[in-house]
């Protein structure tokens, strides 16, 4: 493995996992209300248009990092409206 691929990965792996921290504090607090549906939603479209990409240049590494990223903003998404429903 060359650098360039770990550099990559390190950053797929960081990308990937920066919605946790947002989702971990949903789940604990169950309050949403700070929470811009309006920028997950531009998340989403963004991430989607990786995974495109990452199709189209056949790079395995976007991909699977976008399609991990896209899960969890689906899930702060729905744990998201699930609270402000409740509030």
């Amino acid at each position: 493995m060359n650098l360039v691929s770990i550099i990559g990965i390190s950053a797929s792996v960081f990308t990937a996992a920066s919605l946790l921290p947002q989702l971990i504090k949903l789940l604990k607090e169950k309050k949403a209300e700070d929470i811009s549906l309006a920028m997950l939603a531009v998340l989403f479209v963004g991430l989607c248009l990786w995974i495109y990409y990452g199709c189209l240049k056949k790079d395995w590494i976007i991909i699977i990092s976008n399609s991990f990223s896209i899960v969890i903003n689906m899930i702060t998404v729905i744990v998201s409206l699930k609270y402000k429903n409740k509030s």
